[in-house]
């Protein structure tokens, strides 16, 4: 398990060009065979989760992260595990992160080096009293069926919740390893932002997003040493595109009944 803090300076540079580069975005309404069409997960009618409308993500100058995940969390594949996304985001957001990732972990698979999710999280320290929780993935739960799965995930962010009843938690969905999207990747991803939803929290879809794609594939995944992980440069991606996700919700509109929306104060 890699289990980190790392603290960096301001670099306000780096974070102008994500921003930029967020902003100047443009989603083109074409075929991409990389994105699965939706997948009707298997979902009783007591299980529907209602969405509730997340508030516009507010966070501290210097704001205190932990970062919680698995094998991607870890920075596998990175020439260094502490060049890997989780530890750069301390750089990004010019705060202090915590990372525990461990690799082969899952809400239902036990990882590694490590238990479960529900396990790991059962074992986090309250003192550690973070401003904001990003929770990363799971691909590994992929051979794991859909069986215990929603109720793994509700039980493990339950206890999140309590531990940290301060902490701003955004969840960070799985992201491609390998083109195409496998279905159950794209399962994963519905049901976590099916279930954050019904919470008021953040979901990041990197799978949605489209953060991987064929032309970028080979540039931020390492196929062959890396075990189709993220390499050193993919990290960085990762960092940065996690960065400009969390300034986007920070900047979402809030949206009041009957469906008017206004904008956070600046």
């Amino acid at each position: 398990m890699a289990l980190g803090r790392t603290r960096r300076g301001a670099r306000a540079t780096a974070i102008f060009v994500v921003l930029v580069a967020a902003t100047t975005a443009v989603v083109l309404g074409v075929w991409r065979p990389w994105i699965p069409a939706p997948i009707e997960s298997p979902v009783l009618a007591s299980e529907e989760v209602i969405a509730v409308a997340p508030a516009p993500l507010v966070l501290p100058e210097h704001p205190r992260v932990l970062v919680f995940g698995d094998s991607w969390t870890y920075g596998s594949a990175a020439s260094d595990p502490t060049l890997g996304y989780a530890y750069l985001l301390a750089d990004l957001l010019d705060g202090e992160t915590t990372v525990n990732g461990v690799r082969g972990s899952g809400y239902l698979k036990p990882g590694l080096d490590g238990p479960t999710f529900g396990e790991r999280i059962a074992a986090l320290d309250p003192a550690l009293d973070p401003d904001l929780v990003i929770i990363q993935g799971s691909i590994n739960d992929r051979a794991s069926g859909v069986a215990g799965y929603r109720e793994a995930v509700t039980a493990s962010w339950d206890a999140l919740a309590a531990t940290y009843p301060e902490a701003t938690i955004v969840v960070l969905g799985p992201a491609p390893h390998e083109l195409p999207v496998g279905d159950a990747t794209a399962r994963i991803d519905q049901d976590l932002a099916a279930l954050a939803g019904g919470r008021g929290w953040w979901y990041i879809s990197p799978v949605q997003e489209e953060w991987i794609t064929e032309q970028n594939y080979l540039a931020v995944i390492d196929v062959d040493l890396g075990n189709r992980h993220p390499s050193t440069d993919g990290h960085r991606y990762l960092a940065e595109k996690v960065t400009a996700a969390l300034a986007e919700r920070a900047t979402a509109p809030v949206t009041e009944a009957g469906g008017a929306e206004i904008s956070p104060e600046r």
